[in-house]
């Protein structure tokens, strides 16, 4: 019994010392984790400071914010989600078209913070697939991609979409409307990025107005109906002060 209870007890310490040491690095991970994430922040407000298209820093955010509430309800991989969220904007083919193809800014960030390449490549994916292409648009292949993808889409409709809209159609020199330009619709991604002759009231019916009808996530869809009920009102109110009707 003594014998038994001598290996009893060196067991006991083994286990002890595994179950604290592995504590002890989940919790560097957490502050690890904490720390980049922190440092992401910090990067994309220095990349978007001067950023009036709609794009900036505070749309970074709010896209972060959403992607992780939906990350939450989905059980996706958080730290990808906080990761590609807050990254999804540095390669951007309209911001960065230097450094879209490659995903440069982003992967060197991730480096700089030792992130594993595996890591690495699924984020850059992410970021790769989350953008609207028209008829191009694809579906994310990880539920991470999706969240990031309905939080970037979420924050293109609603109120802050309309104000988005009339930002980047304004630091583009677009026109506000004019009903000689007609919305064109069922465009290819090529269409759409070449599509320089339109009007912001148009980018509602080219792209925003259709965002609904994409969200992957219940989560999303649930916000989106608010949101497009939000623009609806609005196209409606500025239609008729347009004809002069109220």
């Amino acid at each position: 019994m003594i014998y038994y209870g001598y290996y009893s007890h060196i067991d006991g310490m083994f286990l002890f010392g595994i179950t604290r040491f592995l504590y002890q690095r989940r919790v560097v991970m957490i502050l690890e984790t904490g720390i980049m994430i922190e440092n992401a922040i910090t990067y994309v407000k220095q990349i978007f400071a001067a950023d009036s298209s709609g794009h900036d820093y505070h749309h970074t955010i709010r896209v972060y914010r959403l992607a992780v509430e939906i990350a939450k309800q989905e059980n996706a991989d958080m730290q990808i989600v906080q990761l590609a969220a807050l990254l999804h904007d540095v390669d951007d083919a309209k911001l960065s078209p230097e450094t879209y193809a490659s995903k440069r800014n982003a992967a060197n960030f991730m480096k700089g913070n030792g992130v594993d390449n595996e890591i690495i490549e699924t984020v850059c994916k992410i970021i790769e697939e989350v953008s609207f292409a028209g008829n191009d648009s694809v579906v994310p292949s990880t539920i991470e991609g999706k969240c990031v993808q309905d939080a970037d889409r979420l924050d293109a409709i609603g109120a802050i979409g309309i104000a988005r809209a009339f930002a980047y159609g304004g630091s583009k020199g677009r026109k506000i409307y004019d009903p000689e330009i007609k919305p064109l619709v069922n465009m290819s991604k090529k269409e759409y990025q070449q599509n320089q002759n339109s009007t912001s009231i148009n980018h509602f019916y080219e792209k925003l107005l259709l965002l609904k009808d994409m969200m992957n996530t219940d989560t999303a869809k649930k916000k989106a109906w608010h949101r497009q009920s939000i623009m609806e009102s609005y196209l409606e109110e500025f239609m008729a002060e347009w004809e002069g009707e109220r």
